[in-house]
C-alpha cells in the first residue's frame, strides 16, 4: 500500500522549505527574507533576477510587496510579469500613507 504524503498544515519549518527548492548545494539561505526574494523570483518567472528580489524582500514592507504581487497574479496574458510588478511597486511605494 502506498502512503500518500499529506500537505503541511500551518507554518514549515525553514528546513522543509529549503528541501521544497531546487537549488545547487553553492547556495546558502539562512534567512526568510532570503526565502521569500527567491519564490518571489520564481513566481514572477525571473530567476535571473534573484538577488534583486532578495534585496527587495529585506528592505521593502512585506504588505507593499504583497499587493504588487497579487496585482500581478490577477493580470492575465502579460508580457512580462516582473516588469509589471516592478511598475505596481514603484506606484504603490509613491502613494501616500493612508
Amino acid at each position: 500500500m502506498k502512503t500518500v504524503k499529506k500537505p503541511n498544515q500551518g507554518m514549515q519549518s525553514i528546513g522543509q522549505l529549503l528541501k521544497d527548492w531546487n537549488l545547487d548545494k553553492k547556495k546558502y539561505i539562512s534567512r526568510e527574507f532570503q526565502d521569500y526574494g527567491l519564490r518571489l523570483a520564481k513566481q514572477l518567472n525571473d530567476e535571473q533576477r534573484k538577488s534583486l528580489y532578495i534585496k527587495l524582500a529585506k528592505e521593502t514592507p512585506r504588505q507593499i510587496l504583497d499587493q504588487a504581487l497579487i496585482f500581478v497574479k490577477d493580470v492575465s496574458n502579460v508580457k512580462s510579469k516582473a516588469r509589471l510588478f516592478m511598475w505596481k511597486l514603484k506606484q504603490l511605494k509613491n502613494e501616500p500613507p493612508s
